[in-house]
Parts: C-alpha cells; structure tokens; sequence
C-alpha cells in the first residue's frame, strides 16, 4: 500500500507539533521520519497510526482518506520504543494476541506464529516468557507481533533505542532484510542518522515540525537543500565558514581569518554572485597537500585514530577545521597540516536564510 500524507498539520493547544508536511512514500519502500527530539516525527508516526488526530491536511492509504478511520481499523503494524511484551504471556501467546480476536482456526493461527516466528529468527524462543529474553530478542517478538497480521504498513517508532551498540547494527540489518522479504511499505522513526543512512529507502528529515528535505540518503548527504541538513547529517560534523565572494577578481575572503582563496580553483559556478555566505566543507574532501602547493595552513590541535583513518583538528586563524585523513599519511610528529578542497566539494549556503544556491533541493516528494 502507498501512503500519503497532505498538508499535514498538528497542533497540541497553541504549539504546532508539525506544519504542513507533505509526503509521498511509495508502496513497498522503507521511509525514515529522522530529526531532533520535539521536532514531529513521532508525532507524525501515531497520526498515521490513527492515535492522533490531524487540524488541517489529509492522509491517504492507497488514495482513501482516513483521518477519521479508528486504529484497529487501519490494518497497521506498530512497534514501539519500549516494545510493550505482555510480560505474563509466552512468545507465543505475546505474537498470536493480535490474531485472537479474529475467528480463525487453531490450525491457521499455528501456521501464521510459527511462520513469522521463523521469518524473525525466535522460532526456538515460543515458550519463554519476556523477561527471559535480551533486548535484541524482545524487539523480535514486537516486530512478530506487529506483523503476523499481515498489515499493509509497518510503523516503528525508535525501536533500537535501548539496545547496544553492536546489537543496533544487527537489528537494524535484521529490519531491513524482513522488510525487503515481505515487501512491506514501512515509517521508521529514529533522531539517529547512522540508523537513517543505513536503512532507509528515503529520508524525511524533519526541525521543529517543518520538512526541511525529502530524498535519498545519499543526496541528503551529498546535495543538502539547506545549512540544517548539512549540519544534522555527518560524523564528524561538517566544517561550516563564513565568507565573502568577490566575482570581479574570484576570490572566496574567509571572515574569520585572512584566508583568501582562488574561487575558480574550488567552485565550478558560475551563476554564484558576489557577496556574503555560509560553506560548508565535508572533513573528508579535504586533500593533505605539501606546504607549497596548499591553500590552508592550520596549526593541529588534536589527533584522534579511528581505525583506517585519522581525524585532525585545526586551528586556522580564528576558525577550527576538522578533516578525515588516512593514517599512514600524516607525519605523528607534525604540529601543521596543510589542505586544498577537492574542486566542486564546497557546499554554499545563502548567509540569511541558509538555503543551498547550487542546487534545488527537493521539499516534497
């Protein structure tokens, strides 16, 4: 099933939890509702489920409105953060409640526990009862539950939250794989962009209940449609700088030291006009250069291993610069580094309203 959700608005007394969101997922795709804690993502999530109702907008499962359709009705799977186990039932007993209102036979309810308890790996766990199991298992039975009534959608709202670290890589892997096998059109809601990388199909990134962009993981990275999305979405976070382009002699002035650079030998625009801005450079598209050839000099402050690579902070003039080196390649003993920018990597921001000039970045669908 396709969902839809127009002009979404939801509003608790005089707060706007969320305002005018618009969003097309497709039907069998996997969407993430990513953002910071308060800025409507959950809130989203249990509109679609039906446990909130919307003030203004529509939502749409395969073209019908159902804003006014009860939650039972809605054919929807839900896992929450806390799992919510009926702790004195079995597993088995914990994935069958949604079946038992329905007037199947013993034989069929067997068939349908026993199946999706073997599609999420606790085939070997029906007898125990929750406490009993780790937290990795416990969110298998949620998501048992929430599937074996075959719903149309899936929702989860921050289902890795409590696990640790090396269990959330696993699960989240796990998610995926059930998801792709049952082709199971899913919200996912995390304010965890590793989790939101890795899984999603598409990601809604949300701030304070507004729709900042709606795209592939790799073009929110890649092509963020503003300074909010280029800052939430990296680790490490992106260097940000103020400048001022001048056209007349293509330069790029850094406002906080007296960095002046060729504008030409790292933007490639020529639509870009002269005047303030915000950049936004990656840490790893810069390039360590010899002392004659680089643009930047910094003065190194701090060295961190992390694996294969390095992160170094910078100090250059009154900025810091943070980049991702590879480890065989820095000098340990050096106290500079000395950087270019690879040609095209620079992202600029409009100095008031933080937009991405050079690209349109997508708002809706």
């Amino acid at each position: 099933m396709n969902l839809k959700i127009d002009n979404l608005t939801i509003k608790f007394k005089d707060v706007t939890a969320v305002k005018d969101l618009t969003l097309h997922i497709e039907e069998g795709s996997l969407v993430t509702l990513l953002g910071p804690s308060g800025c409507g993502k959950s809130t989203t999530l249990f509109t679609i489920a039906g446990l909130y109702k919307p003030c203004n907008g529509n939502i749409y499962f395969a073209q019908k409105i159902v804003n006014d359709l009860e939650p039972e009705k809605r054919n929807i799977g839900m896992v929450f953060q806390n799992y919510a186990l009926y702790p004195h039932m079995t597993v088995y007993k914990n994935i069958e409640f949604p079946l038992k209102m329905r007037k199947i036979s013993k034989i069929q309810l067997k068939e349908k526990v026993e199946s999706i308890a073997k599609l999420v790996k606790i085939e070997d766990l029906l007898e125990r009862r929750p406490y009993q199991l780790s937290g990795g298992q416990q969110q298998r039975v949620a998501i048992a539950r929430a599937l074996v009534k075959e719903p149309e959608i899936l929702l989860l709202d921050e289902p890795l939250s409590n696990l640790d670290a090396r269990l959330r890589i696993e699960m989240r892997e796990e998610i995926k794989r059930i998801q792709r096998k049952l082709n199971i059109t899913t919200v996912f809601v995390t304010h965890d962009q590793e989790e939101a990388m890795s899984m999603s199909d598409k990601i809604a990134l949300l701030s304070e209940g507004k729709l900042q962009q709606y795209d592939k993981p790799e073009n929110l990275y890649m092509k963020p449609s503003n300074l909010f999305v280029s800052k939430f979405l990296g680790n490490p976070p992106i260097n940000i700088f103020e400048v001022e382009i001048n056209r007349e002699n293509n330069t790029m002035r850094f406002l906080n030291n007296n960095l002046v650079m060729p504008l030409n030998n790292f933007i490639d625009n020529e639509k870009i006009k002269s005047g303030k801005y915000r950049i936004g450079v990656r840490c790893e598209d810069f390039i360590l250069e010899e002392k004659d050839s680089a643009a930047i000099k910094g003065n190194i402050e701090i060295v961190e291993m992390v694996g294969k690579d390095t992160i170094v902070k910078a100090r250059v003039g009154n900025d810091y610069i943070r980049c991702i080196m590879p480890y065989d390649n820095l000098n340990k003993n050096e106290k500079n580094i000395y950087l270019n920018i690879r040609k095209n990597k620079i992202h600029l921001f409009g100095y008031e309203d933080g937009k991405n000039v050079c690209i349109e970045g997508e708002k809706g669908e």
